[in-house]
């Protein structure tokens, strides 16, 4: 059975939240703070994590950090009233996964984390792929470039996973907002470019003589 990790401060609300994801046929670990949602993402091996950020004794962010730089790459939906574009970005930054403001829709959550546990699982196009002297693991979400391994943050994995998913076609940063990110339609924001130049950096990719990634003018990027 899929096992969701809820860590939610407010009693009633994860209540309410978790009866629905149960009645989903989710097996469902409340945490009521942020100590004991880290420990219970160490200890109880969830398929995914449902975290809010205001949390007492340890806050989301840090919740977050945390399990990333311990190597743990459990997929994670921040679900949290702060919503500003500086918020979402040093979220997204830490390695969250998707990023949903509340107050929203019973459905919307629902809906994200199918999408979630849906990449996370049978959405990878195999165990591994070579792009040029690149060597894809998905399974274990690591790079190696001629044998030598480069360590990307979670979101530039996902960015070069999403770019090999589509792999023979342009992919518009539309796209890549909406599939790595979570983001609507119409959303503006500069993440695509920001983490497409981090991890073209730690591909040693020149833009300007491209070995892998290739800018398609006003259209979006491709694999080479």
């Amino acid at each position: 059975m899929t096992t969701v990790l809820l860590v939610e401060d407010n009693r009633g609300y994860a209540a309410m939240l978790a009866s629905n994801l149960e009645r989903e046929g989710y097996q469902v670990i409340v945490a009521g703070t942020g100590a004991e949602g880290l420990e219970q993402a160490r200890s109880a091996r969830a398929d995914l994590i449902i975290l809010d950020l205001m949390l007492p004794v340890m806050n989301g962010f840090t919740v977050l950090q945390r399990l990333r730089d311990e190597g743990r790459h459990t997929p994670v939906l921040v679900m949290t009233a702060l919503g500003t574009e500086e918020e979402k970005l040093r979220g997204f930054g830490l390695g969250a996964d998707d990023y949903v403001v509340k107050p929203c829709g019973l459905l919307e959550i629902l809906a994200r984390v199918r999408a979630l546990l849906k990449r996370g699982g049978a959405g990878e196009p195999r165990a591994e792929v070579s792009v040029a002297d690149l060597s894809i693991d998905f399974a274990a979400r690591t790079v190696q470039r001629g044998g030598a391994p480069i360590t990307l943050r979670p979101k530039e994995f996902d960015l070069l996973a999403a770019l090999v998913r589509h792999r023979g076609r342009v992919v518009s940063r539309a796209e890549l907002l909406r599939e790595v990110w979570g983001y609507t339609a119409g959303t503006q924001s500069r993440t695509v470019e920001t983490h497409l130049a981090a991890l073209r950096e730690r591909l040693g990719d020149d833009p300007q003589s491209p070995r892998y990634i290739i800018t398609v003018r006003r259209a979006g990027y491709r694999l080479a």
